[in-house]
């Protein structure tokens, strides 16, 4: 028999075997670690139902899930916020439907507009998914001159650029130089930033496993900075910020392509460029890395809604709300964003 259960926060040898399970799942990421779980409830304040199945005393699939509520954009049950992917990790398809069965039932007791499962691969076709979204993977090679030759030759030449321009890259030990730049950044596009504690947080919760990269001047001013997770053999550069004049001294393909020269270095076989909304600026900047969008599918169960949501700097009735807040003090967006962003995911 198939049984589910709920993850205790405070149950360390059920989230040890939670994370080993998700180690050994082909179909589970970073985002499925138990480690999130507590960065969800301490750092936003969320209430978390991380669903395991059991086959015995052995864990066969994992479902992280999260109730964000917000008055601004309504509430949802999501798997998993402020992650790319998510939804169901199992072992065999009894698991799986058993995990969705209970989340659904949760979805009903929460009385929440919608379920949202972000999966990778399709699992309902009779679900209204969001299509807006693409990740970008490939395969790296062992060698890193064949590497810096599979890039596209114009990106390349902004790669080699950089170089010529005495850029350099450093492992950071703490997060101030990162969430200085990506803060920066975030706000010149009009859209809050995350605290800076999550940032924190991450680097406490994941350890080597959650890496911060920053590229700087000769001068050693901070240009360009990438806060990057490590799963299995693949790198995911994740949250990112450049300086104004990143742009002219190429420092941000510089910084990707420092990024894939270390990641060669340790033996990884994955780039990860991660997730970016299509028709954008940054779904370009990766097509032309030579990188070829997958379509993600997030899959949405609506209750009380009659069309999937839209919460995205893509919805043309944010547009106000975007140039609003591009002219806000940078001090005090980086105060009031926090308690917008919580809401989002």
């Amino acid at each position: 028999m198939t049984t589910v259960e709920r993850l205790d926060p405070r149950d360390t040898a059920t989230a040890a075997a939670w994370d080993a399970f998700v180690l050994a799942c082909p179909q589970a990421t970073f985002f499925h670690r138990a480690g999130w779980q507590r960065i969800l409830r301490e750092v936003f304040r969320h209430d978390t139902h991380y669903l395991l199945a059991r086959h015995g005393d052995r864990i066969t699939g994992v479902l992280p899930l999260a109730h964000v509520k917000s008055w601004l954009f309504g509430s949802a049950l999501s798997s998993l916020p402020f992650a790319v992917y998510g939804g169901v990790a199992a072992a065999d398809e009894a698991s799986a439907q058993a995990l969705e069965q209970a989340a659904m039932a949760l979805a009903q007791r929460l009385r929440v507009p919608h379920l949202e499962l972000r999966h990778r691969e399709r699992r309902h076709p009779d679900w209204p998914e969001q299509d807006l979204y693409v990740t970008f993977r490939k395969a790296l090679l062992p060698d890193e001159e064949a590497n810096m030759l599979a890039i596209p030759r114009k990106q390349r030449a902004m790669v080699r650029k950089g170089i010529k321009n005495g850029l350099s890259s450093e492992i950071d030990h703490g997060v101030e130089r990162f969430f200085a730049l990506y803060a920066d950044n975030v706000h010149r596009h009009g859209t809050p930033a995350l605290p800076r504690r999550y940032f924190a947080e991450l680097r406490r919760e994941f350890g080597d496993d959650c890496e911060v990269l920053t590229v700087v001047a000769p001068d050693g001013r901070p240009l360009s900075s990438v806060l990057s997770f490590y799963f299995r053999d693949e790198v995911l550069p994740y949250y990112a910020g450049d300086d104004v004049a990143a742009r002219d001294l190429a420092a941000n393909d510089f910084k990707y392509w420092e990024l894939m020269r270390r990641a060669v270095g340790r033996g990884l076989a994955t780039f990860d460029y991660g997730r970016s909304k299509q028709g954008t600026g940054p779904y370009a900047f990766k097509k032309n890395w030579g990188f070829e969008p997958t379509p993600l599918h997030y899959e949405y169960r609506l209750y009380t809604r009659d069309s999937v949501p839209q919460n995205n700097p893509a919805n043309a009735k944010y547009r106000v709300m975007i140039e609003t807040w591009r002219r806000l003090p940078l001090s005090f967006a980086n105060w009031l964003g926090p308690f917008v962003v919580r809401s989002l995911g």
